[in-house]
């Protein structure tokens, strides 16, 4: 998939936002790049849709977002999804999250234990 690796947790761009040790670690070790990385439309939802994310928290955020893919919602993302929640108690935007990641065949990384038990 023109050379994406990895579709990023809303968790994993927050921890990228904050310099988390844990994500500059779990980067370190995966020797991760930001153009092998993609996230979810729901993660964009995610991150943007804070009641009291300021102008300022938006502009990083975005320019952040703007040098990765984003992997808009699909009916085969739809349908993986649905067979998750039907399999597993796991939240709906967590869901559509592991979906995009087995519908494009990358790797998730997530910060989420009960989510990366899920893969």
């Amino acid at each position: 998939m023109s050379g994406i690796k990895y579709l990023l947790d809303t968790n994993i761009i927050i921890g990228m936002y904050e310099r988390s040790p844990a994500v500059i670690e779990l980067f370190k070790s995966k020797q991760v790049t930001i153009n092998e990385c993609a996230y979810s439309s729901i993660t964009r939802m995610e991150l943007l849709g804070f009641p009291e994310i300021s102008a300022t928290e938006i502009k990083i955020i975005s320019s952040l977002l703007s040098q990765m893919r984003q992997l808009n919602i699909q009916y085969a993302i739809e349908d993986k999804t649905i067979n998750l929640k039907q399999q597993h108690r796991i939240k709906l935007p967590d869901a559509i999250i592991l979906a995009t990641a087995l519908s494009h065949q990358i790797e998730l990384l997530t910060l989420d234990k009960k989510l990366a038990n899920k893969l």
